[in-house]
């Protein structure tokens, strides 16, 4: 079973920042709204742009149809005065009027040819035809002689020009509609342009209005997940104070009894033994209660030394993290007759103290628990350097437990060293298998040379260190 034992620095390297988070939301729904509202504009300048389109369409093809009805019109008005005209001048003045109108006839035709809709072809070909045939009449009538116009005038003049130019005007109504009915066609697809437009502002609002309870949603429960954490740190650093506490007065008491059964009794008997050499009248009786007092001095020596190495041991500061990791590892196995395997690497010695200080304390909390409450054989310990991070591991093959239940002042303590350094704690274990505890503590590249001290307590060779029991 994996387990980070509750632990929120694994949890944290795990997740997402809160602020990256928000920012991604509030981001995509600024896109979104920017995008929504540039989509709008465009489809708004478009309907507009059709509509403007589609007027004046209209408006030019409705002014070249009334520009064609006036000229046919005028033309009759012409027809009439060269017919009636008793001078030859006279004729020919409505003549060249005559040629005039039929080129701005025949243009206005042209451009009104070249926006033609489908359903106008038909009747506009109609118109064309008709138009063609009368100025043809009409070429073929400024040719009359004066007496073949007083001959023909009258017949001419209600037989052939004014059916012919009603036909036309008729026409011309027809294309008309034509064109009205384009109008309505086009005013219907704005209509149809403008009822989209009217669904994509519903659905531009409906997915802001959605980003909008997503991000709110989501900022909610970041913002209650992070309330929870605090809370539970807030508990977390309550108890470890309250453990902290009690973990000081046990420390003192232990310390006190430690100074007052051993260093206290040693030196009583030092003071007795002294007392025995001054009145002791035989000199072999003297020495005697000297070597005494010197054997009693070098073992309160040692007590004192022991005391002092257990609250940190100067070695550590002295000689290296490697060297205090293998009197630990020594000790240990005195005290209990436990295995305890030491695995390090020469690149260790160039941490921090700060490093180096927290290895330490994780190792002798790890080695300790798994001796005494694990009741472990063996004890597996490592610590290399990788690049720019430190992997520290303590396997054990002891009881084992619950990581999900058992909260102890050992790994909050543990946990609270490695997280000060930003580093990573992750605690793996369940009953019968044993304990894995890994930290990896990030540090910056250092220089790869190994101090002198090192060496020598390698022996010289730089090479790992192995103690077995």
């Amino acid at each position: 079973m994996q387990s980070d034992s509750g632990n929120p620095v694994g949890r944290e390297k795990g997740r997402r920042p809160s602020w990256l988070i928000l920012s991604l939301g509030f981001g995509g729904l600024l896109v979104c709204i920017v995008a929504a509202a540039v989509g709008t504009l465009v489809s708004s300048h478009r309907v507009r742009n059709t509509e403007a389109t589609a007027r004046t369409l209209f408006l030019e093809r409705l002014k070249a149809l009334d520009q064609i009805r006036a000229q046919i019109y005028l033309s009759g008005t012409y027809v009439r005065d060269f017919l009636l005209a008793p001078e030859p001048n006279t004729a020919k003045s409505q003549t060249v009027h005559l040629a005039e109108l039929e080129q701005q006839t025949r243009t206005a035709l042209d451009a009104y040819g070249r926006q033609l809709e489908s359903d106008e072809r038909m009747p506009f070909q109609a118109l064309r035809g008709e138009i063609d045939a009368y100025w043809g009449i009409l070429d073929a009538m400024v040719g009359w002689s004066p007496q073949e116009r007083n001959r023909l005038r009258l017949s001419f003049f209600y037989d052939e020009l004014i059916p012919r130019r009603t036909t036309m005007l008729q026409i011309a109504d027809r294309i008309t509609a034509v064109n009205e009915q384009g109008l309505t066609r086009s005013e219907a697809r704005l209509a149809v342009s403008a009822n989209s437009l009217e669904r994509s502002l519903m659905l531009t609002f409906a997915i802001a209005l959605a980003g909008g309870l997503i991000l709110a949603l989501l900022t909610i429960g970041s913002t209650l997940r992070l309330e929870r954490e605090l809370k539970q740190r807030s508990a977390n650093l309550q108890e470890l104070s309250t453990l902290l506490l009690r973990a000081q007065e046990n420390e003192r008491r232990s310390l006190a009894r430690e100074l007052h059964d051993e260093v206290g009794q040693s030196l009583s008997a030092i003071l007795m033994e002294t007392e025995g050499a001054e009145y002791a009248d035989d000199p072999s009786a003297v020495d005697e209660h000297l070597a005494s007092i010197k054997s009693l001095a070098e073992k309160t020596v040692n007590q004192v030394r022991d005391l002092a190495l257990l609250l940190r041991p100067s070695m550590l500061d002295d000689l290296g993290l490697a060297p205090a990791l293998n009197w630990h590892a020594r000790e240990t196995r005195k005290r209990t007759g436990r295995n305890v395997m030491l695995s390090t690497d020469e690149a260790i010695e160039n941490l921090p103290d700060e490093h180096r200080t927290c290895i330490y304390r994780l190792v002798q909390e790890a080695v300790n628990n798994a001796v005494r409450h694990a009741n472990a054989r063996t004890v597996d310990v490592a610590v290399r350097r990788e690049h720019e991070k430190v992997d520290v591991t303590v396997q054990d093959d002891g009881v084992g437990f619950d990581t999900r239940i058992v909260r102890g002042l050992g790994i909050l303590g543990m946990e609270e060293r490695v997280r000060r350094l930003g580093g990573r704690l992750k605690i793996s274990s369940e009953p019968g298998r044993g304990t894995l505890v890994h930290a990896a503590l990030p540090v910056a590249e250092l220089d790869q040379g190994t101090p002198t001290f090192a060496k020598a307590a390698r022996g010289g060779n730089g090479t790992d260190s192995h103690i077995a029991g």
